[in-house]
């Protein structure tokens, strides 16, 4: 099975061509290998919510993403809003997937409890917030990345059943 997925970056230095995104081929990479994630969608955008979150809605509502990754803006710059802009747009929250991301980061380093990263669901969307360093995004993403085919299951009613 395939899942349909779409990247976000928020980066002011990347949205002005000034930095390398290379976290996104990070996400790219893991995703395709994976959970046979087929990126349909990729933006970088300012740190600003209103345009993180409006690209969110316009991605999710548009292209019916299964999965919506976004990478950078969780930290404590002040500039850091993707958690924020994330909440504006999720119909539930998904807290297990933050806190295990968290958990297992904070095992490698103690600056993992700075993260903000949240996940939840808009209409049959899941959304994780990924920090924005490749490293970061390896380390969280490798730790549900087991997970995500079967949330993504349930969650776009693909089973129904799930003993």
């Amino acid at each position: 099975m395939s899942w349909n997925v779409a990247i976000l970056t928020a980066s002011d230095k990347g949205s002005r061509g000034e930095r390398k995104d290379t976290s996104a081929q990070v996400i790219r990479e893991m995703l395709e290998e994976e959970i046979n994630g087929q990126i349909i969608d990729y933006r970088i955008v300012q740190d600003d919510m209103d345009e993180i979150a409006a690209n969110l809605i316009e991605v999710i509502d548009y292209h019916q993403v299964d999965l919506m990754i976004t990478t950078g803006g969780t930290g404590f710059a002040p500039r850091d809003v993707t958690p924020e802009a994330t909440l504006k747009v999720i119909d539930k929250h998904a807290p297990g997937l933050a806190e295990a991301m968290r958990y297992e980061a904070l095992k490698v380093t103690p600056r993992a409890m700075l993260s903000r990263g949240i996940a939840g669901i808009r209409g049959n969307t899941l959304i994780v917030n990924l920090p924005g360093s490749p490293k970061g995004v390896h380390e969280n993403l490798s730790v549900i990345i087991k997970q995500l085919p079967h949330a993504l299951e349930i969650l776009t009613g693909k089973v129904g059943d799930h003993d």
